[in-house]
């Protein structure tokens, strides 16, 4: 690499981007595999005809509905027209530095720093975007009201006060049947604490997949497979601590996400200036210092972002929890019962709340 330090005067912000965007990251290829996440070309329109709008409501067409009527001869056939749905998405915006005193050889030990600290951010940012991915999941299962809690509900299994409350060979299987029915087949991925991944391994329910290095050595990474989804375990997912009772011990309750294809739209909005580098000569005896934005969209098929609680124009991970923020889109008449809603069990997301 022609930049052989790594300090604001030989730092390139272009060929650094280029850099990280093309490392390899095998659990965010495999995430979009699962095609849980796809693009949306309404959400990247919205935002780049806006020049940086943070939150946008974009219009959905109304599907057909009515009852049909007996065709006889006799009764009259009744017309009925379609609503208009509006879907509210917000881009959330993070940034991070990192500081050295000789970043290049404190931390590459001589080797090429480009490559070396690229891979560094692009696998602290893919843990950043899954932290804000588990965070809309659980907005969504914090929505309030009648017919958001159908949703709630209806897409929620909670084995964990049912017998071991430990969960089975057939647990996922019943769990994407009660939320969309005849559409369950929609399902394809898994977001599970090591605790839950590791009880299916003992019940030889995960098999996990592995990678091969350029050194010829196979390691699993992470991933793996539970009735063909792909399973990514994360012990950031939600848990709560629940006390002893009676003969019941104290016990640990974990949340287990299951997603379907095309349930959560992702779009990359980008920053004006994602990457640049700043040198303090003073501080420490003299630091370099990088810096790293980005704007990404992450929205929910068939949820709003409402954003009726959001303090500046990016939410923060707890605003996101906020089921208050979240609603299952509806045609937006000011009284809630001459609302149609979006179809519930249209939605492949469901969550699964066991003791393990």
């Amino acid at each position: 690499m022609p930049n052989a330090k790594f300090d604001s005067k030989s730092f390139n912000a272009e060929a650094f981007r280029y850099i990280v965007g093309r490392v390899p990251n095998l659990k965010l290829d495999q995430i979009r595999k699962s095609r849980a996440l796809v693009g949306n070309p309404d959400i990247r329109e919205v935002f780049s005809s806006q020049n940086g709008t943070a939150y946008a409501r974009l219009a959905m067409r109304g599907l057909l509905d009515g009852t049909a009527v007996n065709y006889d001869g006799e009764n009259d056939i009744t017309a009925s027209s379609t609503k208009t749905f509006e879907q509210g998405v917000v881009v959330v915006g993070r940034g991070k530095a990192w500081e050295e005193k000789d970043f290049s050889y404190d931390i590459t030990g001589g080797v090429d720093f480009m490559q070396n600290i690229a891979e560094q951010v692009a696998d602290y940012w893919v843990n950043v975007d899954e932290g804000v991915i588990l965070s809309v999941l659980k907005g969504i299962f914090s929505m309030t009201g009648a017919k958001n809690l159908e949703f709630v509900n209806g897409h929620t299994n909670d084995i964990s006060a049912v017998g071991t409350g430990m969960i089975a060979a057939t647990t996922l299987n019943s769990t994407i049947q009660k939320a969309c029915g005849d559409n369950k087949g929609k399902f394809s991925l898994v977001f599970c604490h090591s605790a839950v991944a590791t009880n299916l391994e003992n019940l030889n329910l995960l098999t996990f997949l592995t990678q091969t290095d350029k050194n010829g050595l196979t390691r699993e990474i992470g991933l793996g497979t539970w009735n063909g989804k792909l399973v990514v375990i994360d012990d950031d997912m939600p848990t709560e601590e629940v006390a002893a009772s009676g003969d019941d011990p104290a016990y640990t309750k974990y949340t287990t996400y299951v997603l379907g294809e095309g349930m959560l739209y992702f779009e990359d909005i980008g920053a004006k200036v994602p990457y640049e580098m700043a040198r303090d000569a003073k501080t420490k005896g003299g630091i370099d210092l990088l810096y790293s934005r980005q704007r990404k969209v992450f929205a929910p098929y068939g949820i709003s972002y409402e954003k009726v609680s959001q303090v500046t124009n990016s939410p923060s991970n707890a605003e996101l929890e906020n089921g208050a923020n979240w609603a299952l889109i509806h045609s937006g008449e000011s009284v809630a019962a001459n609302r149609s809603y979006f179809n519930h069990r249209a939605i492949a997301i469901a969550r699964i709340i066991s003791r393990g």
